[in-house]
């Protein structure tokens, strides 16, 4: 069984309504137990993540970046990173605002940075906007054309939930290739041989 973290911060709700679509994705791969957990709570207890076997960030874009309580979990993990504790799990990230670009894109980099000062894995977004084959653009997948991680867009002072279906729909394919990723480079270092995966 591999363990997944998906660790988020939402200031008013949306970013956590994409976390349980991710969620769900997720949990739809055999073999794979995920759960949320939010990223203040991990500020306090950042070995925690010794746990889990890849994790999944989300935050929303605040000002280009991530939101504070994000940041401060960030920072919280310093004493893991100067032991690369982290090393070698898988990370990927989302992100939510609410415009279509919202400089989510630098967001997603701070993410990526915080991943490979860890020394971990990152693993992006491989779906294929779904409006180049014709689907409507609010029921498209990837519609925001992101490949570094997930993004989703929420209109400013929607309700939490208050998301287009593309939206979720891509929250759910993500993690559930975050999740087949993780299972098949399991089944790979399971069956090399023992001087390799040391190596």
């Amino acid at each position: 069984m591999k363990n997944i973290a998906i660790i988020y911060h939402s200031a008013h709700g949306h970013t956590a309504h994409i976390a349980a679509h991710v969620l769900e994705g997720a949990q739809g791969v055999p073999d794979v137990r995920a759960e949320l957990l939010q990223a203040q709570d991990l500020a306090h207890t950042p070995d925690d993540l010794l746990r889990y076997d890849g994790v999944i960030l989300g935050s929303p874009t605040y000002l280009g970046g991530v939101s504070g309580p994000f940041k401060t979990f960030m920072d919280a993990t310093g004493r893991l990173w100067k032991t690369q504790q982290l090393k070698n799990k898988l990370a990927a990230g989302f992100t939510v605002s609410s415009l279509p670009s919202g400089d989510k894109q630098s967001t997603l980099l701070s993410m990526w940075v915080f991943a490979m000062q860890h020394g971990m894995v990152w693993v992006g977004n491989p779906i294929l906007p779904e409006q180049h084959a014709g689907v409507p653009y609010d029921e498209a997948a990837n519609r925001l054309g992101s490949w570094s991680g997930l993004m989703a867009q929420a209109g400013h002072g929607a309700a939490a939930d208050a998301f287009v279906p593309g939206d979720t729909k891509t929250a759910r394919m993500f993690g559930r290739h975050f999740a087949e990723t993780l299972q098949r480079l399991t089944d790979v270092a399971a069956h090399q041989p023992a001087q390799e995966v040391a190596a």
